[in-house]
């Protein structure tokens, strides 16, 4: 199933990127994460949910997309039943206000999580300029009344 997900956010991320602009640079974010729950319903029936994330990244601008993937598939004792998948990306605000170089990570934190206190867990993105000394750190958890809570902070150097 992990495959199926994983080829699911390729393909979402080959068919986001030619309605870009072709003169940037995208990267998809390393560290993806998956995160998968089963339920029990009358009758015997099992579901099993997984849900996966992915950044991609504009390098030129600093701007990205949140990419979802999900896939639900419901069972009983001999078959499959019922088989459903979702997914899309979500444009984001630029990190940094200018064009330049940049490098970036992302990491979700996977629900149900000590960390998500208010529902789905939150994720944090790392990006850096190339082309100097600068680095922000960007935290965004759900606030629990319909509208995420984000911050960047400017890293020191000492």
């Amino acid at each position: 199933m992990r495959v199926i997900v994983k080829s699911l956010l390729v393909v979402g991320a080959v068919v986001l990127a030619p309605g870009l602009a072709a003169a940037d640079d995208f990267k998809l974010s390393n560290n993806q994460r998956i995160s998968c729950g089963r339920g029990l319903a009358a009758g015997k029936l099992s579901t099993a949910t997984c849900r996966s994330y992915a950044y991609l990244f504009n390098a030129k601008t600093s701007e990205y997309f949140r990419c979802s993937v999900s896939l639900s598939m419901t069972r009983d004792a001999k078959e499959v039943i019922n088989v459903q998948s979702d997914g899309a990306c979500v444009k984001k605000p630029r990190v940094f206000d200018t064009d330049s170089s940049y490098s970036f990570d992302a990491t979700e934190t996977e629900p149900p999580n000590t960390n998500s206190f208010f529902g789905n867990g939150g994720f944090a993105l790392w990006v850096s300029d190339n082309t100097q000394q600068k680095i922000r750190g960007c935290v965004t958890i759900p606030s629990g009344l319909g509208s995420d809570v984000s911050r960047c902070i400017d890293m020191k150097f000492e």
